[in-house]
Formats: C-alpha cells, structure tokens, sequence
C-alpha cells in the first residue's frame, strides 16, 4: 500500500490508546493514519484490565461482546495471595464490592493486552483498511504554519516516506519519541520497581481449579507473582530484581533458569515449564509538563506512566482517546476553533494526576488495596468545553475531585459523565446508548426541538433524544429541562426550561466549540 501524502491526524503508536484512537476516529469521519514500530501487535499480555468506563468506549464502538469473549469469566476476576501456587492456606478476595453495578451497562473484565490489541486492529483495519501501517516508525518531523511534516520509516527495506499532517498525536508510550521531540517534560518518581516479566506455558489448569484468579500474588519475599492470561495453559510470571545487583540480561536468555524459578514459586518441582519470551519493565509514576505543543498532542503512557497497581493506566489513555476524538473531529470539520483542543489537558490532566497519586499509594500499601472497576466513571471536567447550567433540583454542593473514589450517586452536573438509566425497566438498553456520534440533547419537553433544529440549521448538529420525565431527576432536571451531552458522553450544558430565544442552544454550543 502506498502512503498518503496528506492526512488529518498522523497517530503515532498501534497499542490499546492509538488503535481505540483510530476506531473513533473512523466513527467520526475523520481521515486519519496510524504508525506502530512493531511489525505486529502485543505477543505479550502487558496490562489486564479493562475498566468499566473503557468498555462503555468499546460498546459504542460495537466491541464490547468480542472483548468479552477474549477475556476471563468473571468467575475468575479475584485476586490470590499465598506462598506458592498449593498454599493450602491461600487468601482469594475479589475486586471492590460492586455496589453501584447498576451504575454501567458494561462492567469491567481482565482480558489481557495481546488479545485485546487483536481484537481492536481487526475492526480498526475493517474501519480503515489503508490507515493502520505497522512495522513503520516515526523518523523525526518538523511543524510549519502549513502543519506536521513527518519522515516515516518501513521496517522492511528501510523505505522513508514524508507525510504532512494536520495533528500528530503520540500514542507511543512511555517512551515516547514524539513527546521528546516537541520537548516536553515528564516530573515524576523512576525505578520504583524492576521487573522481568516471563511468558510461558505449563499445565497449571488443574492445580488452581479451586481457586483460579486473575493475579497470583506470593507472599514470600522476592518471589514475585503469576498472571493469568488463560488460567490453563498460558500465564505470565513476575520476576522481581535488583539492577545493581543482578545482570537482567543473563538472566533473560537462561530459559533453564527461569524454569527453575518458576517451579519454586509455584510450589512445583516437577512442573513441565517452556518460556516463551520476557520482557523487563519499571514502575514509574510520571505525569507530562504538557499534553499539547501546539499542533502536536499526547496520549496514554505518553503522557502519564502509571504503576499498575489499581489497573487504571491502560484505561486512562483509553479515556484520552474518548476525550480527543471528538473534539479532533469537531477540529478538523470546521465546527470547532483551534482552542477546543486547548480543553483535552485542562480536562484530562487532573484525572491523570489523581490516578497516579492513587496508584502509587496502592504501591505502597503493605497489604491488599482496593481495585475499582467503576473509579473512571466519576471523571468530571473542569474546562471551557463544560458550561455550567441553572439547576433546581439539589446536587453536590462541595467541590468535586476530578475523579471521586467514593463513588457518589451521579447528579447529573455538567461536566460529569452521563448517568447510565435503563432505558425501559429490566431493558439491557441504556442513555450512554443514545449518545452521539455529535452533541444530544436528552429532555422529556418536545418543545426543546425547535433549540435543536435552529442549531443544526446553523451547521452545529444536535439530536434530541426523548427521555421519559421520570429519567430526568437522575439528571437533576424537572421534566421540562434538557441536558446537553458530548459525543464522548459527558455532559456539556443543562436548563431547567426551554429558553424563551431559540439561538441561546446555538449560542451554548459555540462557546463549548469555541467557535467564533
């Protein structure tokens, strides 16, 4: 396939955060190319978890039954602390008590990176077959007022090629090339922690039957642990180490050795063990200067690194692609100014923030800590893409955090996510369904149409979704009120009564669009 010469969006990096990236991309319109360095997607598990809110991501998508047939049961979702993998005095707990599970038609699963990039390339390339390259690097670039002009480099034959882009987004993880080029600072503690991380196969299946887990924690010291990718065949063993004490590289090409020391943690002497491939990782805690130099963006570990304790990094930059997506698309159509993207840090940063300090305390933690499938579903922004609105009905009336572990009972304010209410009692259906894919408005008061129609007749589209009046005091909303919702689900505006002028919905739509 030949290279365009042009496109919108240039996304570096095929991982979880580029690829859903380009799926909602593809699902807005918007022309757009994605380079990963790699020949081909994840072999290794890598990150598990996949929140609550990144599966409502992947059911707009149309993706949410194929990740959940690539991931554990849920009878397998716990967690397993013992000295060995026969401890016949093992602790298996679960993940947090889920109270407010009728809070999101998609709970979270663990399904591990490997199977979860495969499943989001096959629909992104079905989406977009020319615009997913692997085995392309990112050479360098250069930006102009005319946009980003990148040099790309084929892994086979070397093959360079230059295209310009309006916007380049590094999705390119922790290491990332393209945040080091537009100088960008990363703050944050390093070298919190070593690991090998070793795939491999033995037939463990049988030996934890009766109490099969996502993660295997061992309480002997050094030890380390197992993660389940299949809870049969196929797993990962955690290896910790000391670089000033311990050649890493040895160790990784001994397979022998490894064997041995995966027999001895699991308590198996004569366990038959073949190593497939390792892979070495540091916790770090790091959080961006920046997330935008001006027509270049960041993403996922890009932007923030995050220790995987709580299982919130991969689902954080999941909820960087929601979150720029649209306002890409809104962008790159005409509907927006330039400053709408000037909201994707003021609103994603502090979420990122606070997952980081919350990560690193569990890190810290001398005994088990609390994993919370539905933490992300509480993200509320704070930017010039959420207005405020008259509200009559009683909301939390202190300030709120970005993200709030409590969980409160959502009260419909703008800038937090829309709650999820069953459309029809006992219905799988929910609200987050109706959303997008641009602005709805949902309201139990037709006389809201005429607002709606004078905005899309004025190029800003805008659908109104009826709600029956019962739904709208979860939205802390009379009947006659309406509730303005962004593609990405989160509420933008809200109004007790119909404005008595029908330009004032447009008028709210162009200041969140910063449009003159």
């Amino acid at each position: 396939m030949r290279f365009p010469a042009t496109t919108s969006v240039l996304i570096v990096g095929g991982g979880p955060v580029g690829l859903t990236l380009s799926l909602l991309l593809s699902g807005y319109g918007v022309d757009h190319l994605l380079v990963e360095a790699h020949p081909d997607t994840s072999r290794h598990p890598k990150a598990r978890g996949v929140s609550a809110r990144s599966m409502e991501v992947f059911r707009r998508c149309g993706l949410e039954q194929d990740i959940r047939r690539a991931g554990l049961p849920p009878s397998q979702v716990y967690f397993y602390r013992g000295r060995t993998l026969v401890d016949p005095d093992f602790v298996r707990t679960g993940v947090a008590p889920q109270d407010g599970a009728e809070r999101t038609p998609s709970p979270g699963l663990v399904c591990s990176q490997d199977a979860l990039e495969a499943v989001l390339v096959r629909r992104a390339r079905e989406l977009a077959p020319e615009a997913v390259r692997f085995a392309t690097r990112l050479v360098a670039y250069t930006e102009d007022g005319d946009g980003v002009h990148a040099v790309l480099e084929e892994r086979a034959g070397g093959e360079r090629h230059t295209v310009r882009a309006d916007r380049l987004i590094g999705c390119d993880g922790a290491s990332s090339t393209v945040r080091a080029a537009a100088g960008i600072a990363m703050d944050g503690p390093t070298g919190l922690g070593h690991f090998l991380s070793v795939r491999f196969e033995a037939p463990l299946g049988e030996v934890v039957a009766d109490r099969a887990s996502a993660s295997y924690f061992l309480t002997e010291p050094g030890r380390g642990g197992f993660l389940a990718v299949d809870n049969d065949r196929r797993w990962i063993y955690q290896h910790p180490y000391d670089p000033g004490r311990e050649s890493i590289a040895t160790l990784q090409d001994d397979h022998p050795r490894l064997a041995r020391l995966i027999r001895e943690a699991a308590g198996l002497p004569e366990l038959p063990v073949t190593v497939r491939d390792t892979t070495t990782w540091r916790m770090d805690a790091r959080l961006a200067a920046a997330y935008r130099r001006s027509r270049v963006l960041l993403a996922g570990d890009a932007a923030h690194v995050t220790p995987p304790t709580g299982g919130h990094g991969m689902n954080t930059g999941i909820g960087d692609a929601d979150n720029l997506a649209w306002k890409l698309a809104a962008v790159t159509t005409g509907a927006a100014g330039e400053a709408l993207l000037d909201s994707y840090e003021a609103e994603r940063r502090p979420v990122a923030r606070q997952v980081i300090d919350l990560s690193l305390a569990n890190s810290r933690a001398r005994t088990s800590y609390r994993i919370d499938d539905e933490l992300l579903l509480t993200a509320a922004y704070t930017s010039t893409a959420v207005l405020p609105g008259a509200t009559v009905l009683p909301t939390t009336a202190a300030p709120r955090p970005p993200l709030d572990p409590d969980r409160e009972h959502p009260d419909g304010a703008p800038g937090t996510r829309l709650p999820h209410l069953p459309l029809t009692p006992g219905s799988a259906g929910s609200t987050l369904d109706l959303v997008g894919p641009g602005f709805t408005l949902f309201t139990a008061d037709d006389s809201w149409q005429p607002h709606a129609d004078t905005a899309t007749a004025a190029g800003l589209p805008v659908t109104l979704r009826p709600l029956p009046a019962a739904l709208m005091r979860p939205l802390a909303l009379p009947p006659t009120g309406a509730a303005l919702v962004r593609p990405d689900g989160h509420i933008a505006w809200h109004a007790p009564n119909p404005p008595a002028d029908h330009t004032q919905l447009l008028d709210v739509l162009r200041q969140i669009l910063a449009r003159p």
